[in-house]
């Protein structure tokens, strides 16, 4: 599973031109995952991506408490987005710290590919970023839901933006990946 969603990650990255440079692996654990963080932004490493052994369901979970613990400060936990709505933005140090959710582990499009490709332009993501990136919802009619789009009343139409950057800046280093597991 693990070396399945590295490839995943470096094809993602790579599309992005940019590659996986750094990769630490520890245990699903608050200390670990933190020592592993500090490293990987002492490193260097502008973007760290971390996916722990479950999804981070709040923000006393492992992931974002290694975050605080490392000195990084959680900025946005959640995305309202389907897939990868359990996704969490954090900075430590001069470094992007990504939580990514479950749903990482799949190459298909996710809520936090679009905070990634913002990233990789060197482009600013707060908060307000991502709740903003929220409009429609889900990215993929998915067949177990209660009420798929095609069934709900017809709502209102709204504005929308696409996020579509030319590529990296060659300045962008998108370099690290630390892994927690059980």
């Amino acid at each position: 599973l693990i070396d399945k969603t590295v490839e995943v990650t470096r094809r993602r990255l790579a599309a992005l031109g940019s590659s996986l440079t750094e990769q630490a692996v520890c245990r699903h654990d608050e200390a670990e995952t933190a020592t592993a963080l500090k490293r990987l932004a002492d490193a260097g490493c502008d973007v760290i991506l971390v996916l722990g052994a479950s999804a981070i369901v709040d923000r006393r979970d492992v992931v974002p408490a290694a975050v605080e613990r490392a000195g990084g400060a959680i900025d946005h936990f959640g995305m309202p987005v389907d897939p990868g709505n359990l996704m969490l933005l954090a900075s430590l140090g001069r470094a992007r710290v990504l939580g990514l959710p479950g749903s990482a582990r799949s190459p298909r499009l996710q809520g936090f590919d679009w905070v990634l490709r913002r990233l990789a332009a060197n482009l600013p993501v707060s908060r307000e970023d991502v709740v903003g990136m929220g409009v429609g919802g889900l990215l993929k009619e998915m067949p177990g839901r209660p009420l798929p789009r095609a069934k709900a009343a017809p709502a209102a139409p709204a504005a929308c933006a696409a996020i579509n950057p030319a590529g990296p800046p060659p300045t962008t280093k998108i370099s690290a990946w630390a892994w927690a597991c059980s």
